[in-house]
């Protein structure tokens, strides 16, 4: 077998956690696109619609966690901190999962590599002033 390129694990990883996913997800009516809204509100981000942008349906997701309570003028409410330690816990089954026999330090090295190779390509993102990405 060739060796594959970076490309393609991230495509085939992000395409398996979309298989993967669902199931952690289905026991609280969330897509995975409302759980990464969720859980980028919970960390406390001033600006979760920039910090949402490299996924799809940024907009749809945080319209369907406010129609459900959870998300009030861009934060958590209460009901929507619950939701999100609940979700959390079925998460962070599928992330250990995926990290089975990886180093705390091998994963830190590997998100740190993808973070300057996208920062190469012209990423970055300015939190000092907007929290807003630029390209």
């Amino acid at each position: 077998m060739s060796q594959r390129m970076i490309g393609y694990w991230l495509k085939h990883l992000d395409d398996l956690f979309e298989q993967v996913l669902p199931a952690a997800l289905a026991a609280h009516q969330v897509s995975r696109r409302e759980w990464q809204a969720l859980n980028v509100l919970a960390v406390g981000d001033d600006h979760p619609r920039a910090a949402l942008l490299p996924f799809a349906a940024v907009g749809d997701a945080l319209e369907q966690l406010s129609s459900r309570g959870w998300v009030s003028g861009g934060r958590l409410t209460d009901d929507g901190r619950r939701a999100h330690e609940a979700i959390a816990a079925h998460v962070m089954r599928v992330r250990r999962q995926a990290a089975e026999g990886i180093s705390e330090e091998e994963y830190a090295t590997t998100i740190d590599v993808l973070r300057r190779m996208a920062a190469n390509l012209g990423y970055q993102r300015d939190t000092a002033e907007t929290g807003r990405e630029v390209r």
